[in-house]
Order: structure tokens, then C-alpha cells, then sequence
């Protein structure tokens, strides 16, 4: 199917509903308090009036019956407190899943060495980048791309789900556009489309408006896409050297609230639907609190007489801390001589329970457990302990792996042909055997009591204690430190062969 034509809406209005739910979700994770109330209407004195507009229906009904659609009074600073949550949640999630590198294994020499040097340069803080944008957008796509200016060889590259129009076969991912804007002005837009297929990368640039795509002009008639225009063919694709699409789709979580929609029921859920509203009601409490903090400050009432002017248009002051004071000129004492002392109660532990409750449900809905994110004290226990108090985030990690080893797989396969094909080389293009890494590391003192228990009881080989003390070693290095322990210990047995003759 070749580029758009014709001046059509862009994006495509089909995708709306998720593009919403994604601004809305970005929005959180940027932990960006002037976008939350821009998001909602509550930035300025000219927003929606809450209160008759709360028992209003339809968007305007909805957006002031959220805490961040109260507008800040004229004359009155923001006291609003943000609590950044959102953003923690998914980058706590990018943890549990590329806290360490994924150990990628293919049957070739030649190919585990050229993927060795492909895997070590950056992916590790790739994968983390786009784990963590799927955690917050709901999904993310993978590709290959390369740049001989840059770099002798290819790498794999994270792009947000905001920026790109797929289309699924089957609940698979058959094609995708990715597109960007290059340029804004004057009221006109310049886009850049990136329309992947089988085997092909088809490249478009379009001069329209900010919500139509316009007429499609050549690549070279704008700097950023000036140096494509040497790379298309006459039919504005370039082969890719891989016989299937080159892109991968990774959803976050299966989708809830599109699942009747044929045309988004593919599109992954973000870790954060479901919890905006949550999410509105932590920063009120927290906000309540400091206002609790800000009232609760000592103040002092003093009447007028203790006062001292600072001459005619000046006003008056008083000094707390002066010791001696002239005679105050009254005809009598009473109750409107006295100091008056304000202080407001402060109510923390009420507010510290509500927060608390807010966060563990977010993170339970989310599907995480509050041990994950440093709640429950920093107790020392074993690894076994931590992943039964972790289990429900050990158990979505679980279920993201099953989505993220696929594609990956799929998008390293399409790396190393997109290597051969632009680099050269006899590298073999296959799929790899994919292993992730706990991350939850066992104790040292732990583990080595293990292995000396089972040694003792000559329950485990010397080659089976030595990989267990060291998980992160090939089989070179084992057999290695296995020859040094036999030496040492002196249960080396010498090779008959080469024993010399009998007597």
C-alpha cells in the first residue's frame, strides 16, 4: 500500500480515542503541574467555574469535577502540590524488566560475535527508554536504523505510540507509519511519513495544516529529509534486506477499554489507566497537608496600640523580639490589650494514612506491589523474601516478558539483516533465544551458604556450585575456575593420554 494521498486528516480520525488517552497519560508521567491544569482547565481565573459547572454533564461537567480543574482564585498564588507517582511507576516498571542486560544467544560464531558488538552498544538503555515509554503510552515500537555518519553499524531505536498509525493482521502488527513534524510555520505544517512494509521502507514528505496532511512535496525540499532523497528508488522506498516488516510492536498490557474497537482493540493499555482519578485525589491530600503546614505557622495578633508607625504613608510594624517597650497611654486595661497566639493544628498522621492508602491502591491497581517502590522500610532480607513480598510485581513482570521476548526477538532478527544489508559481512540474519535476568539478586552470604550446604552433601557437581555462584559466567570461564578448584583441592585427574608411557 504506497503513502497517503490527498488532503486527508492527520492523524487518521480513527486513532483519536487513543491519542486522548495517551495525552492524558503523558501528562501525568511528565510530572508537569502547568500541563495538569491545562489538561483539565484549572490554570487560570478565566477556566471553568466549579461549582455550577460540577453538576454540568458532557467534557465541561467531567473536567471541573477533577481537584486539578479548580482554578486558582485571581490574585492567589498555586498552593497545588504534584506528587510525581506516575512517572516512578514507569520507570519502576522499566526496572523490573532491564534492570539487567538480556542475554541474546544464536547458534552461528559469526553472528554471536557481530550481536555481541550490536547488544553492547546502548540497547540496554533502549530497551529501558522504551519499556519505560510502554509503561506510560501503552505500547512501543522498535526499529532498526543506521546512519554512516554516525556509526558503523546499526542500532535498535524506541518509538512512542503517539507518533505512529498501525495496522494489525490478526492481533499482529502488518504495517505502521511513523510520522513526525519536521517544521511549523506561518499556520502551515511539514510532516515527515515513515511507512513500513515487508521487505520495504517507504519515506513521504507533506506541506499541509495542523489537522490535514496537505499535498506531498519531494524529500529534498526540506533539510530534514534532504538526505533521504538519495537513498528512495523511483517509487520512494527503500528494500530493507529483511523479507518481513522490520518493525516491532510491543504492547504494554492487554487493552480494557478498546477491546470492542476492531481498529484499537491491538493497542496495549498503560500502566496508568485506570488510576487518573486516584492519582487526582494523592495530589489533593498532599496539598491539603501543606496547606495544613502553611496555616499551622505561629502567628501573633496584636492591637493597634502596640504598634509602631513608620511615619505618615508608611504603615505600621511590630517587633516581636524587642525587650523594653514605653508606656501604652490607655484608660484601662481589658481583652483588647491582649496578644492573641494562632496555632492551627497540624494533622499529619491523618494525612500521611490517606496518602499512603492512595499510593498502595495506585500501585495495586497497577499491578505492582508497594515493596517495589521502597514502601514497607528497607528491612535487609534474602531474595527469596523480597520476591514473596514483591509477587504481584514479579508476577507483571511476568506478563510483560511474554509480550517483550517475541518482539524483541523479531526486532534483533531485523537488525542483524538490516546489518548484512547496509554493512556487509557473512553474518547469518536469525532469531535469538532470548533469557532475561532476574532482578531480584541473590545475597552473596546467602548464596554461598547454599552452595556449601549442597557441597557438603555432595548433592551438586563442582561445575553445577561454580555456575550457581556465579550466574553471570559462560562456560569458558567455568570450566576455567572448575580446573582451579580440582587443582587446588588436588582431585585433578591428569588426562591418560597424555599421561606418557607405562611402565
Amino acid at each position: 500500500m504506497p503513502l497517503p494521498t490527498g488532503n486527508i486528516p492527520w492523524p487518521p480520525p480513527h486513532l483519536k480515542p487513543a491519542l486522548d488517552a495517551m495525552h492524558t497519560w503523558d501528562t501525568w508521567w511528565s510530572g508537569d503541574p502547568d500541563r495538569l491544569e491545562d489538561l483539565y482547565g484549572g490554570g487560570t481565573t478565566g477556566g471553568i467555574d466549579p461549582k455550577p459547572a460540577q453538576y454540568s454533564g458532557g467534557v465541561r461537567g467531567a473536567l471541573a469535577r477533577w481537584w486539578w480543574g479548580t482554578p486558582t482564585g485571581e490574585g492567589e498564588r498555586r498552593t497545588k502540590v504534584h506528587v510525581p507517582l506516575a512517572g516512578d511507576l514507569c520507570a519502576g516498571s522499566a526496572d523490573l524488566l532491564f534492570s539487567e542486560p538480556p542475554k541474546f544467544t544464536v547458534d552461528d560464531d559469526a553472528t554471536t560475535k557481530r550481536l555481541d558488538a550490536l547488544t553492547d552498544d546502548g540497547m540496554l538503555a533502549t530497551l529501558q527508554t522504551g519499556a519505560e515509554v510502554g509503561s506510560a503510552l501503552g505500547s512501543v515500537y522498535l526499529r532498526p536504523v543506521y546512519d554512516k555518519r554516525l556509526a558503523d553499524r546499526p542500532w535498535l531505536d524506541a518509538v512512542h505510540a503517539d507518533r505512529a498509525v498501525p495496522e494489525f493482521a490478526w492481533g499482529r502488527l502488518a504495517a505502521v507509519t511513523f510520522w513526525r513534524i519536521v517544521h511549523e510555520e506561518d499556520g502551515q505544517v511539514w510532516r515527515h511519513l515513515e511507512r513500513h512494509e515487508r521487505g520495504r521502507i517507504l519515506h513521504g514528505l507533506y506541506q499541509g495544516t495542523a489537522g490535514k496532511l496537505g499535498r506531498a512535496v519531494p524529500l529534498q525540499d526540506h533539510p530534514a529529509t534532504e538526505g533521504l532523497a538519495g537513498m528512495v528508488n523511483d517509487e520512494s522506498f527503500v528494500e530493507t534486506g529483511y523479507d518481513q516488516l522490520d518493525v516491532s510492536h510491543v504492547p504494554n498490557q492487554l487493552s480494557r477499554r478498546w477491546r470492542a474497537n476492531a481498529a484499537l482493540k491491538d493497542l496495549g493499555r498503560s500502566d496508568l489507566d485506570g488510576v487518573e482519578t486516584l492519582m487526582d485525589q494523592l495530589d489533593e491530600t498532599y496539598s491539603s497537608w501543606m496547606r495544613d503546614i502553611r496555616l499551622g505557622k505561629g502567628r501573633i495578633v496584636v492591637p493597634d496600640t502596640y504598634l509602631q508607625s513608620a511615619g505618615p504613608g508608611r504603615g505600621a510594624s511590630w517587633n516581636p523580639d524587642r525587650e523594653a517597650y514605653a508606656g501604652v497611654n490607655v484608660l484601662r486595661s481589658g481583652d483588647g490589650m491582649a496578644l492573641t497566639v494562632a496555632q492551627f493544628a497540624i494533622r499529619v498522621q491523618e494525612h500521611r494514612d490517606t496518602a499512603e492508602d492512595l499510593v498502595n491502591q495506585i500501585l495495586r491497581s497497577a499491578g505492582y506491589s508497594g515493596q517495589t517502590f521502597g514502601l514497607g522500610g528497607d528491612v535487609a532480607v534474602t531474595a527469596t523474601e523480597v520476591v514473596s513480598k514483591e509477587r504481584r510485581s514479579m508476577t507483571t513482570r511476568g506478563r510483560k516478558i511474554l509480550r517483550w521476548r517475541p518482539a524483541l526477538a523479531h526486532a534483533v532478527e531485523a537488525l542483524l539483516a538490516v546489518d548484512r544489508e547496509v554493512f556487509g559481512g557473512s553474518i547469518t540474519p536469525q532469531r535469538p533465544n532470548i533469557e532475561f535476568e532476574d532482578s531480584v539478586q541473590e545475597d552473596p552470604l546467602q548464596l554461598a551458604n547454599t552452595v556449601d550446604v549442597l557441597r557438603r552433601a555432595q548433592a551438586a557437581s563442582t561445575d553445577t556450585l561454580v555456575r550457581m555462584a556465579h550466574p553471570g559466567w559462560d562456560d569458558t570461564q567455568v570450566k576455567a575456575e572448575v580446573a582451579r578448584i580440582q587443582q587446588e583441592a588436588g582431585t585433578a585427574v591428569p588426562d591418560p593420554m597424555q599421561a606418557g608411557d607405562l611402565p
